[in-house]
């Protein structure tokens, strides 16, 4: 596969990732993304990050930004707690406290969606082109057309869907792969730590991932404390890369089913950032006043809207020169909190294909979409699972099936 030319559609963290596999292989990558730049709309703060992610990220990324997505991570997670909305601990696991915090083999860290993009698109600035909203593609027998939304069209051996829940690359690969509301509606904010909102955070939060249940509303929540500021990491490792400053925060996210917010669903989705967490307190009024508190002092303007979608598994296909990963493919409820580790690891797998050496390309890309296939639905299905079940907060299987959660997060 020398000289290889991948196109992939979408910048964000599957995409990008492999891009960077590609360039550090000596293929030529070309990445193609819709919005006009990498800022222009939310897209979540805080993501765990396990071996999948780890093994991943190792693979692809140079050494040297590896080694920055260390430095810029949070605070390795001690443990899981599950706390009543008045605080009361429901449900607590521990973690390997002998765990190596930097083996990308037992990774369980926690980083800022925003940091991890930026290191993601280092040193890829001339393969990136914003603005660029694909249309749709032709494959021949030769490599692939794509075809812009402005009219222009480029010309590549393997076109590549990175491009979301919405992928139009899978809209023409599969037109009949389909996507499906679970009915699951987050609101998502993030609040500063300061000397205001840090007495306010419950001490089992600094340990780890915390979810917060209160009949049929719940609430999960993270802190991001940078284990070094990114500026300063990027400097002392990677003087190349510039990293935008981001302070330490919790990460909340408030969520319940498409009928059990204050708010009726349509009105839901069309309200302003300010509307939103007026509509998050309000699903939280008769919790614990320091919860309540924690959403008062957020940045307000950064709350933002997810109406969960999940995708429905798609049976194996003929492989071609056009494949798809991550959300273009298997989209999941954040539940389990495997979306991004199944993006990253698609990743790396359909790098390791594109560049194994083989003459045969196409039988290259169908291996990585077999394996892609079990693992990516395994996981929709597991988040699917936990996302029913989480609409049956108030039965008290509820307690059952949190005896089985994996250890922290």
């Amino acid at each position: 596969m020398s000289g290889l030319r991948v196109a992939v559609a979408g910048a964000g963290l599957g995409g990008l990732c492999l891009a960077q596999g590609l360039v550090r292989a000596g293929a030529d990558v070309q990445v193609y993304e819709r919005d006009t730049a990498p800022d222009v709309r939310r897209q979540g703060y805080r993501l765990h990050m396990d071996a999948r992610a780890g093994l991943a990220l190792d693979a692809c990324l140079p050494p040297d930004l590896f080694r920055l997505f260390l430095a810029t991570a949070s605070r390795p997670s001690r443990a899981f707690t599950v706390l009543s909305s008045r605080l009361r601990v429901m449900h607590r696991t521990v973690g390997d406290p002998d765990r190596d915090p930097d083996d990308p083999r037992t990774l369980s860290t926690s980083v800022n969606r925003g940091t991890l993009r930026e290191i993601l698109g280092a040193g890829l600035d001339d393969r990136i082109h914003y603005g660029r909203e694909l249309a749709g593609h032709e494959p021949d027998a030769h490599g692939v057309t794509l075809r812009f939304v402005d009219g222009s069209s480029e010309r590549a051996d393997v076109l590549v869907g990175a491009d979301g829940v919405h992928s139009a690359v899978r809209r023409t690969l599969l037109p009949g792969a389909t996507t499906v509301d679970t009915g699951s509606r987050i609101i998502y904010g993030r609040t500063p730590l300061d000397a205001t909102t840090r007495p306010l955070v419950p001490p089992a939060m600094h340990d780890g991932f915390t979810a917060v249940i209160g009949g049929h509303v719940g609430m999960a929540a993270g802190l991001v404390e940078f284990r070094q500021p990114p500026p300063q990491a990027a400097a002392a490792i990677a003087p190349a890369v510039r990293l935008s400053a981001v302070g330490d925060y919790v990460m909340w996210a408030v969520s319940a089913q498409r009928d059990r917010f204050p708010e009726p669903d349509a009105a839901l989705a069309g309200m302003d950032a300010t509307a939103l967490h007026a509509a998050a307190g309000g699903a939280i009024r008769s919790w614990h006043p320091d919860l309540r508190a924690l959403l008062d002092n957020a940045a307000v303007e950064e709350t933002f809207l997810v109406r969960v979608r999940s995708s429905e598994r798609v049976a194996a296909w003929t492989p071609s020169r056009v494949t798809v990963l991550g959300d273009a493919i298997h989209a999941m409820s954040p539940a389990r909190g495997s979306g991004a580790n199944t993006a990253l690891q698609d990743a790396a797998i359909l790098c390791a294909a594109l560049t194994s050496g083989s003459d045969d390309v196409v039988a290259a890309i169908g291996g990585y979409e077999e394996r892609m296939r079990d693992y990516g639905f395994a996981a929709v299905e597991a988040s699917r699972q936990a996302e029913s079940q989480n609409a049956r907060r108030g039965n008290p299987l509820w307690l059952r099936i949190l005896n089985r959660l994996p250890g922290s997060r």
